[in-house]
């Protein structure tokens, strides 16, 4: 069985209901995907934390960077993940680490056995291949 994202309403209920978003694998770099997203999401009202071990302990673009996470020091609505699909596993296993709510892998990455792992333990708020610049259009636009 492979994995299902969840409907358009619901993803849409996603972004209204979430105040703090991680980014995980968020680069320093301004021509990075993940930096771009990260910088449209302030503009947004989110609040961010970046998630790199490379740069923890760096701000970058106004964001703060933690480990992993864990370190995140509040409650994270949204998980929004820029790690290639094989390392989704391990960022579901980190994820079930915390009392985050919604585990989301950005466009062009998915993992049935992430999927699996989260569902196994009752974690089942999960979006898979999927832009949160694009989902915030079409929810803007409806």
């Amino acid at each position: 069985m492979s994995f299902q994202n969840p409907s358009q309403e619901k993803i849409f209920q996603y972004l209204d209901e979430a105040k703090v978003i991680a980014v995980v694998g968020l680069s320093d770099n301004p021509e990075k995907t993940s930096y771009q997203i990260a910088d449209l999401l302030k503009t947004y009202g989110y609040k961010l934390y970046g998630v790199n071990p490379k740069l923890a302990g760096q701000t970058i673009n106004e964001i703060p960077v933690v480990e992993n996470l864990s370190l995140v020091p509040e409650t994270i609505d949204i998980v929004d993940i820029f790690r290639r699909s094989e390392f989704l596993p391990a960022v579901a296993e980190e994820f079930l680490k915390t009392d985050a709510k919604v585990f989301w892998a950005q466009l062009g990455l998915s993992s049935d056995k992430a999927a699996k792992i989260l569902q196994d333990h009752g974690r089942n708020d999960i979006v898979m291949d999927r832009c949160v610049k694009i989902e915030l259009n079409k929810k803007q636009n409806r």
